[in-house]
């Protein structure tokens, strides 16, 4: 696995730390009044995609511009679901799970690739 790779795995295990944060954030709010959910937008991997992306043409991208950093943003839905706020228990609770699963996924790729360098570097091949 190519040290990029890796790059964007701790990248997303980042985006999945701060988007278990802000779920996290989310359920503990849900009795609060006008309270407004928040969501994480994850542009990292995004960018590092279209730089690598081969187009037959410049012109086929032009000058696209996506900022490098998580941000938060906060949800501004009027839907008041659960009858004071716009934080649905169930929605954030399925996301909490997959978000979960995505963080175990990354967290493993990015230790099973360490494990195999320190196992080339101690002689024991891959």
């Amino acid at each position: 696995m190519a040290s990029t790779n890796i790059n964007i795995l701790e990248d997303f295990i980042d985006y999945c730390s701060l988007r278990n944060k802000v779920i996290s954030k989310n359920i503990a709010n849900i009795g609060t009044q006008n309270y407004k959910r928040e969501d994480v937008v994850f542009k990292d991997l995004f960018n590092e995609s279209m730089q690598n992306l081969k187009t037959t043409d410049p012109r086929h991208f032009g000058q696209i511009n996506f900022e490098s950093e998580n941000t938060i943003k906060v949800d501004n839905s009027k839907d008041m679901v659960s009858g004071i706020n716009n934080v649905n228990i169930d929605e954030e609770m399925a996301e909490l799970a997959k978000n979960t699963i995505k963080f175990k996924l990354a967290s493993k790729k990015v230790g099973d690739y360490f494990k195999t360098l320190q196992n080339v570097i101690k002689g024991g091949g891959l």
